[in-house]
């Protein structure tokens, strides 16, 4: 080979890197939607994040995520997932409940969205079918719209016969239509007397707590509602001051001084949504990925609450117990 030509082979490969890095793919971008707070949601999202890396996937290292946070205000939804369908992300995961799902599935036809969904996905139009999605939508379904039986009955196991409870919605979340004539059915079914309240704001909340006080409720169900578990050290605080027992979805209300919870594991449901977005961005796609059903439920109850509202759980509710609080 002639000497002028090496240099120029050289010169060549000396360029080569500086091309390919000109040539590399930017990094993808997760465009992560929620319709609470950061701070109340931080353990959750931590748990998002612990599944993204079961798929080697990291933020900062091999994908980067803009959040969206809604604080609890629900009408900004659609703008917030409008947004992030402009900046052409790679994926939405819709977390917060239903509003939050509903607002990125009317944003997009074609940008995968990866949801926890409180009421069945199938009934909400999100996905044709559990197993076989069809569309650019998955996720996992939390099942908390069923279980309103469950928790009805658990309060009549731990309170005397014949006592009157109180639902608690917040009518701005579209999962309260569906749950109010399932629970309406559960309490026929059961012979239990129930009633309805409403609440979407802190000082709304407020003056619930101080109606049931005057009118001595004699106990409360605070239906599934993603502002209502950001919220929750208000309910703690306000049940325990007026006196009233009160049933949540969530374990969070429980460990943070509620007396007792049923519901599927929200940790868990926010892991799996990380596994599954991971999956998507190595190219899996959402239309073959079926819903993820909880597949174990857990309950949890605080012993220093029930001693507080003078309440004697029975041995038969604390052998039901995933977790007790001493």
């Amino acid at each position: 080979m002639k000497r002028r030509e090496f240099l120029t082979l050289l010169g060549g490969a000396a360029a080569w890197p500086l091309a390919a890095r000109g040539q590399q793919q930017p990094m993808p971008v997760i465009g992560y939607l929620h319709s609470g707070s950061a701070g109340p949601y931080a353990h959750l999202v931590a748990a998002f994040h612990e599944g993204l890396k079961e798929t080697g996937t990291a933020e900062g290292k091999n994908v980067a995520i803009e959040y969206r946070w809604a604080e609890g205000h629900y009408d900004r939804l659609s703008a917030l997932a409008a947004d992030l369908v402009s900046r052409h992300v790679a994926l939405i995961v819709a977390q917060g409940g239903d509003p939050s799902v509903s607002a990125a599935k009317s944003a997009t036809a074609t940008i995968p969205v990866v949801f926890t969904s409180s009421s069945d996905p199938v009934k909400l139009g999100l996905v044709a079918s559990l197993n076989q999605p069809g569309g650019n939508v998955t996720g996992f379904w939390l099942y908390t719209s069923l279980l309103g039986t469950k928790r009805l009955e658990l309060m009549q196991q731990l309170l005397p016969a014949n006592t009157s409870i109180t639902v608690l919605i917040n009518p701005d979340n579209p999962n309260a239509d569906i749950d109010m004539p399932e629970l309406q059915d559960a309490a026929r079914t059961l012979g239990q007397s129930i009633g309805f309240v409403k609440a979407r704001s802190e000082a709304e909340i407020d003056a619930v707590f101080a109606t049931l006080g005057e009118r001595r409720a004699s106990a409360l169900l605070v239906n599934t509602d993603p502002f209502f578990l950001a919220r929750r050290g208000q309910f703690v605080s306000l049940a325990a001051r007026h006196g009233i027992p009160a049933i949540y979805a969530q374990r969070e209300f429980v460990t943070a001084g509620g007396l007792i919870s049923y519901g599927a594991s929200l940790t868990d449901a926010y892991r799996q949504v990380g596994i599954y977005a991971g999956r998507i961005l190595k190219g899996e796609r959402a239309a073959d990925l079926p819903v993820v059903q909880p597949t174990k439920f857990e309950m949890a109850i605080n012993l220093k609450a029930a001693k507080a509202l003078g309440i004697d759980v029975p041995d038969k509710v604390l052998a039901l117990a995933d977790e007790v609080i001493e």
